[in-house]
């Protein structure tokens, strides 16, 4: 039997025309929304890596040791810093940001991630506090100041000042007190330094001080102790109330010593009583106290206050002179100094009639 009109047959048409359009308009719907979405993505990604509108307040925020770049990611997201840990990740990620170190960080609520990137690649910043000890304080009023700084306790630093927990150069064998040790300045605080690094970094000034002002040799050149250097120098700190006097209230401190007098140096009073008074009484004169210089001949036991570089000095190179008495002259706090009791009579005098004794 013969094929009849196989080989000049055409092939059918595989998917009627219409049919053919229905699937072209799918397919272009189908395009249009996987670019939307990609385009709202997008948008919604640049959202969250650059937050519309201005960055909020600053707030601090702790970055613990050995965090992960998730971990700092959710840490980030919960204090309000960024709005997607997640994508914060794979911002680090791709632009080959951190490690990130640990650390307290101030940035911003709302912050672009570049903004925060660039904060944590920086490192902390260290923030200092600042202490200023003046000359002649006491070592408990030292102890108040570094009281009054964030964290620190006056009576922590007092108990280790006192301790013998730290010893200055100048410390006689058996002393464990730091009066009169600690070297008046002002100090910058990182929240590492906790009371005892304070307290070394305190008496660790005064010894350069002293050594840089040749304490040592100065002192034996007028057979005294680099230590007494210091007690006369706390003294002179105390006493003297402009700076030409302070040379010359030495030269009558070691003049005194010198002789068989007492040194009645009234800042010693003040120190026994432990507190200021602008006129002392006869009553306080006799006070049972080692540091009563009415009743006690030589040098009260410790300094009486930390005196500074100026007083030091004074006290390692008094003035020359034969005086043996001082009295307060004027109102601005100069002395009037006298080598007889009959001329400090006279100088006394003049000073009650001005109402400054």
């Amino acid at each position: 039997m013969a094929d009849v009109g196989l080989i000049d047959a055409a092939p059918p048409e595989t998917m009627p025309p219409r049919r053919r359009r229905r699937w072209v308009v799918i397919l272009l719907g189908v395009v249009a929304v996987f670019v939307l979405a990609a385009g709202v993505g997008a948008v919604w990604v640049a959202r969250q890596v650059n937050p519309p509108g201005r960055p909020g307040a600053g707030i601090d925020v702790v970055i613990p040791p050995g965090s992960s770049t998730t971990r700092i990611a959710h840490i980030l997201e919960k204090r309000g810093v960024i709005t997607n840990a997640f994508v914060f990740r794979i911002y680090v990620k791709v632009q080959s940001a951190g490690p990130f170190l640990a650390g307290t960080y101030s940035i911003r609520r709302h912050e672009s991630m570049g903004g925060v990137v660039k904060v944590l690649e920086a490192g902390e910043k260290l923030t200092l506090d600042r202490v200023t000890i003046p000359e002649g304080f006491t070592l408990e009023q030292i102890a108040a100041q570094v009281g009054a700084l964030p964290g620190r306790s006056a009576a922590r630093f007092l108990e280790l000042a006192r301790s013998g927990a730290v010893r200055s150069a100048l410390q006689p064998a058996g002393s464990t007190s730091l009066e009169g040790l600690l070297f008046p300045d002002t100090y910058f605080v990182s929240k590492q330094d906790d009371e005892l690094a304070l307290l070394r970094r305190m008496v660790g000034a005064f010894d350069q001080v002293t050594a840089d002002l040749g304490i040592d040799a100065l002192a034996r050149a007028d057979n005294i102790t680099p230590y007494q250097a210091v007690i006369v120098a706390s003294l002179v700190e105390r006493e003297a109330r402009v700076p030409d006097d302070r040379a010359k209230v030495a030269r009558v401190i070691f003049n005194r010593l010198g002789k068989p007098m007492l040194l009645q140096v009234d800042a010693t009073i003040q120190y026994a009583l432990g507190k200021q008074k602008a006129r002392l009484t006869f009553a306080d004169l006799k006070i049972d106290s080692p540091y009563n210089t009415y009743l006690h001949p030589g040098l009260p036991p410790t300094p009486i206050a930390s005196p500074g570089r100026a007083s030091l000095r004074a006290a390692l190179q008094p003035d020359a002179g034969p005086w043996l008495y001082y009295v307060l002259i004027d109102a601005d706090g100069h002395h009037a100094f006298a080598t007889t009791a009959a001329e400090f009579d006279r100088y006394r005098r003049e000073a009650q009639a001005k109402g400054l004794l």
